[in-house]
């Protein structure tokens, strides 16, 4: 067998198979609520699971030549830092309840920012092992219970932004994925704005008995707007310094895709309406990751290329 195709398959099992141990080994020895979840929606959860590793799997196979995909000791190294990062922070700004007004538990997520520069940095299986199984170990410590389909959603955040290595023009690559992701943004935007009566089930008012019956925030629904006007920023901010653009834009696609998926698998999973997916979740999922990661990933760039620079690589 290919050692790139041996190694791709590994690693996409290995998520898998990590995933299956947090959900069925550890629920079931500890059994702990934080390491479980819905026993009547598993197997459509992980049905998303694997759906998303295939997907992952199929963009390998129509670019198997490419060197991105090369997985040695260098890059183990940076999985397991990256996804003990990732869920280290994901833990704290979950457990912090920095909560976004939503169809359900939606978080702040600075620490988006960490899949993306290690999938742009160090190859998208970096990327895709970061965001997924630092994802799941963070939701698993934070006390909130599992959605596997949301950790690869993440995973493919990760995966995505270290998809520029694939293309021989790479300037061209990005300027097209830039205005891609704007449209999308822009696109979500409106379904919002045709949809303002979705409520925010994350509202209470105690004294009133009021749940869940205010409607989703305007920030919420404009933010990744205003995160692509932060994408388009950096882009011509840093227009010298392509590789801070790239990350970006990259990244930017990578959670419109990855997030995208996450919640669109929620129609299925808990019976959500597309529009009720979209901005219910959606929005307030992929709109402030956006805005963090335009301000984050150009600083995480900066840092590395400063080492490099400093360690004569």
């Amino acid at each position: 067998m290919d050692k790139r195709l041996s190694s791709v398959l590994i690693w996409l099992v290995a998520i898998f198979a990590i995933f299956a141990v947090i959900v069925f080994v550890l629920g079931n020895m500890l059994g702990i609520e934080r390491f479980q979840t819905d026993n009547a929606t598993l197997g459509l959860r992980f049905g998303f699971v694997i759906l998303g590793l295939l997907i992952a799997f199929a963009v390998y196979f129509f670019n198997k030549d490419n060197k991105a995909w090369e997985v040695g000791t260098r890059e183990v190294v940076w999985m397991a830092i990256g996804a003990a990062l990732y869920a280290v922070f994901s833990w704290y700004f979950n457990a912090t309840v920095f909560v976004v007004p939503s169809l359900s538990q939606v978080a702040l997520r600075p620490a988006i920012a960490i899949p993306m520069f290690f999938g742009y940095a160090f190859g998208p299986i970096v990327g895709f092992f970061t965001g997924a199984v630092g994802n799941m170990f963070g939701d698993a410590i934070s006390g909130f219970g599992l959605s596997p389909q949301w950790s690869i959603g993440n995973g493919l955040v990760g995966f995505i932004a270290g998809l520029p290595a694939l293309f021989a023009n790479r300037k061209k690559a990005t300027d097209t994925v830039l205005w891609v992701g704007g449209a999308l943004a822009l696109l979500a935007t409106v379904v919002f704005f045709l949809n303002r009566g979705e409520t925010n089930m994350m509202f209470y008012d105690v004294e009133n008995g009021v749940f869940g019956d205010q409607p989703i925030a305007l920030t919420a629904g404009i933010a990744l707007l205003i995160g692509f006007v932060l994408v388009l920023v950096v882009r011509f901010a840093f227009g010298k310094n392509v590789n801070v653009g790239e990350a970006v834009i990259w990244g930017m696609l990578g959670n419109i895709l990855g997030i995208g998926f996450a919640a669109i698998s929620d129609i299925w999973i808990n019976g959500f309406s597309p529009a009720a997916a979209i901005v219910g979740e959606f929005l307030p999922a992929a709109g402030p990751n956006l805005i963090f990661a335009a301000i984050l990933v150009p600083l995480l760039v900066a840092a590395y290329a400063a080492v490099q620079k400093q360690s004569g690589r």
